[in-house]
């Protein structure tokens, strides 16, 4: 029997460090879902609907930041999914949107649906794309950059595995975009220990911190599921983590 994994993508991952989506790092994405899909089943969870919408359209905040940021998400989320569709449908990766909300998941109606559709969907080999639905909720806008979506993603379908791509390599002792001599943790077991060692800084491109990451890490392991923190900005960043070929933070299932 496969195994379930969730792969969150942000959006700092899907602009390459630019501010646009870039068709180059979906096909990277897709090619990884090709390789793995005989060892996992894959639910992938993506931001990026505000950058998509950067590329046709920039509405200014005029005072309303959140309401731009919901139009812009509106605008952008179905140019998204076309670019997933024509990128990962050229692939042979026949693809499927969900739009959730934190409510979906505290509402057990929903829950039960919600399941029973990303069940279906994974049955018949189609990939569930997740995305916060940015028109009726904010939250991931404001914080998060869907590192919490995809962890509740995680504990609904019982994933074994939730690995957060995001633009730097994992957990380090400190900021490595400030001091030089920062170490990669590449283990760890007390994430309320780990805590004391964030030290945030701005990217100005997705709203996914660390502190983030942390929360959604803790959110699987009460629930017996692995966290990954891996660089998205690397080529094949999923199948050398798999393979043992790249240095990421492993986040255990079980707390120490």
């Amino acid at each position: 029997m496969k195994k379930r994994l969730v792969l969150k993508i942000g959006t700092s991952t899907l602009t390459s460090g630019t501010r646009l989506i870039s068709r180059g790092k979906i096909e990277d994405i897709g090619r990884q879902i090709l390789v793995l899909r005989d060892q996992f089943d894959i639910v992938l969870v993506s931001s990026g609907a505000i950058a998509a919408a950067k590329q046709y359209i920039n509405i200014k905040d005029a005072g309303k930041p959140i309401e731009s940021k919901q139009a812009m998400a509106a605008i952008g989320q179905p140019l998204l999914m076309r670019t997933y569709n024509e990128v990962f449908g050229d692939l042979g990766i026949p693809t499927a949107q969900c739009l959730m909300t934190y409510r979906d998941f505290e509402n057990e109606t929903s829950r039960h649906n919600t399941l029973n559709t990303i069940e279906e969907l994974i049955k018949y080999s189609y990939l569930p794309i997740v995305n916060e639905n940015d028109t009726t909720a904010v939250e991931e806008i404001l914080l998060g950059d869907n590192d919490k979506l995809s962890a509740l993603v995680a504990v609904l379908i019982k994933a074994d595995l939730l690995v957060l791509a995001s633009d730097i390599d994992g957990l380090f002792d400190k900021n490595p975009h400030l001091h030089a001599d920062a170490r990669l943790i590449e283990q760890v077991s007390n994430i309320d220990d780990a805590r004391a060692l964030v030290e945030e800084r701005d990217s100005g491109l997705g709203t996914g911190g660390m502190n983030s990451k942390l929360e959604a890490a803790m959110l699987c392991q009460r629930e017996g599921i692995e966290t990954w923190i891996v660089n998205g900005g690397e080529s094949n960043f999923l199948t050398k983590a798999v393979e043992g070929r790249l240095g990421f933070t492993r986040f255990s299932a079980a707390a120490a």
